[in-house]
């Protein structure tokens, strides 16, 4: 049991680092929505066109992130030992939503590198306990030293209105704390006023009410489980969108510069030599000629006709910038783009005709491992998770059983329909049993186990199977010969 005192120097200690993660999490995820600044301009272009290209950008973050998202789609669990998926623990799955939360948390792991799923029992209803996906922002945890995986605390922390909350998830109990949500003032404060700050940032016992706090942790464990993109031995997770930021600045520099340069282009610069710049006469109110005044060239510009009266005025022009440089050099960065990150060029530069089934596959051939890599890293927090949802129901030995199981994944590849048929009727020829191939075709065990009942309906009014039936009960019993006694040994 851990003092006031610890647990609060947790929970410092885990906001600390909960904030040291956030700038990546803010820039991640304003990439992720577009909110791209612009970068690599030189001083000069920035000053004339940064405001214009402000709300400008070719968001392609967006299409690496969601490529993998898409094809992640869990379909059931499986205990292991078992040969169909669990009916109970899908029925938590679906009743917590986390066909649709899942995908927020595999997307929340794309952008920042890692989500978090928490678990905690329901008194209103044991069967059910609640489980949720976390945001990375919100969430962190802290493992044993020298583990990876042995979960020694959890925090976390959100905000509410005018107040902060967090929750420290122990093995053997639970903390929550709350604090103002102070807004930093933009003058200066008095030193008095800056201590009444700092003291009332402190985290402090929240008010539950008849609720004890801190409270007793039935599961015994820590309740949240982590599910990384891409974990590395030494180092955090690492952001599919973490690579690509520099990439995208680079296309969204040169649209800018493409804007600009077809800006002049549909209005050419023409320079006039020779002539010096026209003039209209300036009358008075009884029509006399008083002076000159310049003409205006901006008048000249819409009218598009302008009239010299020297023999040596030449009109010369600058040449157009080529315009096809620039495009040519965004499907580059593009196809750089795609290379880097294993996605598909028909999902970035959108260009096919009359490409091969077989073609598009090998296309995507880099997704797919990409999405079964993700399947990896986050089929192992799912199993977790599935552990703590069995510990919830009170099922220990399930607990065990699907902790060292498997999850069942939504094939990743993209097939029709015809060439997904022809393949499972090879491997049924080849004798894979249909519940198999059902679940390899895509349906849920769910539906698999709906499949099955109405097979066995159609069975039972198909007249075949009543004659059959009728068959085998009057064809004659064969006798059976009781066997002869075997003779006794002379040792005996």
């Amino acid at each position: 049991m851990a003092t006031y005192e610890q647990a609060l120097h947790l929970v410092q200690l885990l906001e600390a680092e909960l904030i040291a993660r956030s700038a990546g999490f803010t820039r991640n995820d304003a990439y992720y929505r577009g909110a791209h600044p612009l970068k690599y301009a030189s001083a000069e272009f920035g000053k004339f066109h940064g405001d214009r290209y402000r709300d400008f950008s070719d968001n392609w973050v967006q299409v690496v992130a969601d490529s993998p998202v898409e094809r992640m789609t869990v379909t059931g669990f499986q205990a292991s030992g078992e040969t169909e998926a669990d009916r109970e623990l899908w029925k938590v799955w679906q009743v917590n939503g986390l066909d649709a939360d899942s995908q927020l948390g595999f997307l929340g792991s794309v952008v920042h590198g890692r989500s978090f799923v928490l678990v905690w029992g329901d008194p209103r209803n044991p069967d059910i306990p609640v489980v949720t996906f976390e945001d990375a922002s919100q969430c962190v945890i802290a493992y044993e030293p020298g583990s990876r995986r042995s979960r020694r605390a959890a925090l976390k922390r959100w905000q509410d209105g005018g107040e902060d909350f967090a929750t420290l998830y122990l093995a053997d109990e639970v903390w929550k704390f709350s604090r103002p949500r102070l807004v930093q003032s933009s003058g200066g404060t008095s030193m008095q006023m800056q201590d009444v700050d700092e003291e009332l940032k402190r985290w402090k016992p929240r008010e539950m009410g008849l609720e004890p706090n801190p409270q007793v942790n039935p599961l015994g464990v820590v309740p949240m489980v982590e599910l990384p993109n891409k974990p590395v031995l030494a180092g955090d997770p690492i952001s599919d969108v973490q690579g690509v930021i520099a990439m995208q600045d680079a296309i969204n520099l040169l649209w800018a510069q493409l804007f600009t340069a077809s800006d002049y282009a549909s209005f050419p610069q023409r320079v006039i030599m020779g002539a010096e710049r026209p003039v209209i006469p300036k009358l008075n109110a009884a029509g006399e000629v008083v002076g000159t005044q310049p003409v205006d060239l901006e008048k000249f510009a819409v009218d598009r006709v302008m009239m010299f009266s020297s023999k040596d005025a030449r009109i010369g022009e600058w040449q157009a910038a080529n315009l096809a440089m620039y495009t040519g050099l965004i499907e580059v960065a593009v196809g750089h783009l795609a290379a880097q990150t294993r996605t598909p060029q028909h999902y970035l530069i959108g260009k096919m005709a009359n490409v091969a089934e077989g073609a598009l596959l090998a296309a995507e051939t880099g997704l797919v491992k990409r999405v079964e890599e993700k399947w990896i890293w986050s089929g192992q927090g799912l199993r977790e998770t599935a552990w703590l949802i069995a510990k919830a129901r009170g099922e220990d030995a399930k607990a065990e059983a699907l902790r060292s199981g498997r999850v069942l994944w939504k094939d990743a590849e993209s097939r029709s329909h015809a060439q997904m048929a022809d393949a499972l009727l090879k491997l049924k020829q080849l004798g894979f049993p249909f519940q198999w191939l059902a679940l390899r075709y895509g349906l849920t065990p769910t539906e698999v186990s709906d499949v099955m009942a109405m097979k066995e309906a159609e069975l039972e009014m198909d007249p075949a199977t009543e004659l059959s039936r009728q068959l085998i009960g009057s064809a004659p019993q064969a006798p059976v010969e009781e066997a002869e006694p075997e003779p006794e040994s002379e040792a005996a």
